[in-house]
């Protein structure tokens, strides 16, 4: 079975494993690319995570997150520029394909959507040199419009594009099935993204109807509504050929199973449906 270019991002196992005990299974069936959480790392002391990963010659598709910019005071902000500062480095540390940003939700007590776009805007500007120099490239995530409020503000891959291209060359997009499945504008933006060289990262799970949390109910591939290998071939046609990054949120369920029967679920969906 063909698993070279599946990547498993950590939050899937979370259930079972912290991070050392998630890379032994997925070397164990074969898997050679990993997306860890910040606080999976920390866990186990950025050191000790980058020696695993080097050590065992892994891929990191991504290091999850950066972002949250937004904030209701000029301290909170700059608190923020501190903390993704720290997130590039611990990325670069790791050799992370890039760093993948969830870039904020409106600030407490605040109805202005342009604005906090602008302070995420501003957000950017501010380490954009640094993850330069650091040879830390940044993956915008959009995420589905109902985290506008208080995730991201950021909610189509048309608005993360259009972000990126005013920042400059060294910002692209992570493109997640379950965020933007339902875009009309979908295949036009992928393409755009392709044109520019703007995508570092493919992330994939599924919609299940009903969806019973906005957060903690992603599907396994296969048993929700999202046509994955429709969006893996608009993917591929614009240039990008990196792993697909399974990152599954089930709090009521696959984070309940033994973390070897969501390995071995993923590795036979990935053949079969992805």
């Amino acid at each position: 079975m063909d698993i070279e270019n599946l990547s498993i991002n950590l939050a899937t196992t979370r259930g079972s494993w912290g991070f050392a005990e998630a890379v032994e299974a997925c070397l164990a069936r074969g898997i050679r690319a990993i997306s860890p959480w910040r606080d999976q790392v920390a866990a186990i002391g950025l050191d000790e995570a980058a020696r695993i990963v080097h050590a065992n010659g892994l891929r990191v598709t991504g290091l999850c997150r950066g972002g949250m910019f937004p904030a209701a005071t000029p301290e909170g902000r700059r608190a923020a520029i501190d903390d993704n500062r720290r997130a590039i480095d611990e990325a670069a540390a790791l050799g992370a394909d890039c760093l993948v940003f969830v870039v904020g939700g409106l600030p407490a007590g605040s109805r202005d959507l342009p604005a906090t776009r602008r302070m995420v805007e501003d957000g950017f500007s501010a380490i954009l040199d640094y993850a330069i120099a650091a040879e830390v490239p940044l993956a915008i995530e959009p995420l589905h419009p109902m985290y506008a409020a208080d995730r991201c503000c950021v909610n189509t891959l048309k608005q993360a594009l259009d972000l990126a291209e005013r920042l400059g060359p060294d910002i692209g997009v992570a493109v997640d099935a379950y965020h933007v499945w339902w875009d009309p504008e979908l295949p036009e933006q992928i393409a755009r993204a392709g044109r520019q060289n703007r995508i570092f990262a493919h992330h994939i799970c599924d919609w299940l109807v009903p969806t019973n949390h906005l957060l903690l109910d992603r599907g396994m591939m296969g048993d929700g509504v999202i046509d994955l290998k429709a969006l893996r071939h608009m993917i591929e046609a614009a240039g990008f050929h990196g792993p697909q990054e399974v990152e599954i949120f089930s709090a009521e369920n696959w984070w309940k199973k033994p973390g070897e029967v969501v390995l071995d679920t993923v590795i036979e969906r990935f053949a079969t449906v992805c």
